[in-house]
């Protein structure tokens, strides 16, 4: 199974946010899309990193809660890993689990295409070994 696969089930697209979006107003945004992380771009357009639900802890943290002035580039993360469509879902995972990442970009000729969250490849893989099982039981069954 690819990342494809996981991505033809999951409803909504990317959402990108500009780096000097306050970042009062990025969480405000992934509390309304209800996802933990959001697609950075620079003002021309370029994916500039990723903003998530850890990054903004982070900065909360260290800046003691004071978010007066604070804009997404203050606390996303620049350095982005990426996937393609056609990455397997284990492979995904690895990735993931190797880097303690919870959300992955999927991206398509340097497009945006998705965001891949931890529970989206274990809900794919849990579906996988549900259908594996009951194959399994049927050919037991009936041999």
């Amino acid at each position: 199974m690819t990342l494809n696969d996981v991505l033809q089930k999951k409803p909504g697209g990317v959402i990108t946010v500009p780096a000097s979006m306050d970042l009062l107003d990025a969480i405000n945004t992934m509390c309304d899309h209800k996802v933990g992380a959001l697609l950075v771009k620079t003002e021309d357009g370029a994916l500039h990193g990723i903003a998530t639900e850890r990054d903004i802890l982070r900065y909360c943290s260290s800046s003691k809660g004071n978010l007066q002035g604070a804009v997404v580039n203050d606390a996303m993360t620049r350095k982005l890993v990426v996937v393609s469509p056609s990455t397997s879902v284990d492979e995904a995972m690895t990735l993931m689990t190797e880097h303690r990442f919870r959300h992955l970009p999927v991206l398509e000729d340097g497009v945006p295409v998705g965001m891949i969250s931890i529970g989206d490849l274990v809900k794919a893989q849990l579906t996988d070994i549900t259908v594996e099982a009951t194959y399994l039981r049927e050919y037991i069954n009936y041999s």
